[in-house]
């Protein structure tokens, strides 16, 4: 079901919303390894191909699609990814992965048994300096991490009730990108101690918060995070270390070390580190070796963080456009 001859793989999108649009679509349109051909909304689909109101009906008609990219919130992702996955096709999942550890540990092993990939997508570990990052801090002792990780959902997430219903992780549907760049770079394992987190009166998700996390020595990672930050986002790592200070900033895009930016020319522009075109270029590698991809690190910092949360009243969360669902169709 992969390329044969070099031919595009076949792919359906589910779930045409915000990210779809903003990233899956234009990365699709610019791989060689697939083809779009494929949609599943219940809103509305995309112009040019063939569109499904259900994930059912595009397994019984289009045997030929063998792969599936799932773009939908995570709370209602699993039935239509173990529907896929119990079908023969291969599937790729936007994160989190899904609602719970045990739904995507379930996906995981339905995946093995039979014989198809499950791509749990990070789409942070493929902005432009993290490689670089990692490289750096292989040989290195940390002493200490900095994260803060703040944007203003309005901007970012308009519209997207799911993010503050329970499954929707609120903060975390951004933070979870800094949690997944920091499992990626760091040569120790960090854990969860504390969390304390704010919850808007009216959301069952927080919309704020502090997480520490030890390594195997102790007190290692602090973590600031803030969905009603205004002004321009502020998604940066700071590691000190005994070779010198690295930070990541702009959601990994730019590095620097002691200050000074690393890379060059390439790096001066954040906007262009091509995170999606380096999921589906790593789903294409999958496919041909006939592999998955699942590492729930980042996911199990965050569902830490809720089991450990002290948790804190924030005022009502008010946003003008919060009864229209743009995320996913």
């Amino acid at each position: 079901m992969t390329r044969t001859n070099g031919t595009a793989i076949k792919i359906a999108l589910v779930g045409i919303g915000k990210i779809a649009r903003d990233q899956h679509i234009p990365a699709l349109a610019a791989s060689d390894a697939f083809e779009l051909v494929a949609a599943v909304s219940r809103t509305g689909g995309i112009q040019g191909v063939e569109n499904y109101k259900t994930v059912e009906a595009l397994l019984a008609a289009r045997p030929d699609i063998s792969a599936i990219s799932f773009c939908t919130p995570p709370q209602v992702r699993y039935a239509g990814a173990r529907a896929a996955l119990d079908a023969d096709r291969h599937v790729m999942l936007e994160k989190p992965p899904g609602a719970s550890l045990s739904e995507v540990h379930a996906l995981e092993t339905l995946a093995q048994d039979k014989g198809v990939t499950l791509f749990a997508t990070w789409h942070s570990r493929h902005a432009a300096s993290v490689p670089f990052a990692r490289a750096w801090l292989s040989d290195k002792t940390i002493k200490s991490v900095r994260i803060d990780w703040k944007e203003d959902v309005r901007v970012w997430h308009p519209g997207q009730k799911w993010i503050w219903e329970a499954g929707g992780l609120g903060i975390f549907d951004p933070t979870i990108n800094a949690f997944s760049i920091l499992t990626e770079i760091l040569p120790v394992e960090v854990h969860v101690t504390r969390a304390d987190l704010r919850f808007p009166s009216n959301c069952e998700t927080p919309v704020a918060g502090e997480i520490r996390m030890d390594g195997p020595n102790g007190p290692l990672v602090t973590a600031e995070v803030d969905f009603l930050w205004e002004g321009d986002p502020l998604w940066r790592q700071t590691i000190e270390t005994d070779g010198g200070t690295l930070a990541l900033n702009q959601g990994g895009a730019v590095m620097e070390i002691d200050g000074q930016k690393q890379h060059g020319e390439a790096w001066d522009n954040p906007a262009i580190h091509g995170e999606y075109d380096g999921l589906y270029a790593r789903f294409a590698e999958l496919l041909d070796t006939k592999t998955s991809e699942v590492d729930l690190r980042p996911m199990v910092l965050v569902a830490d963080a809720f089991t450990l949360a002290k948790r804190f009243d924030a005022p009502e969360f008010i946003d003008p456009s919060l009864m229209e669902d743009s995320h996913a169709g």
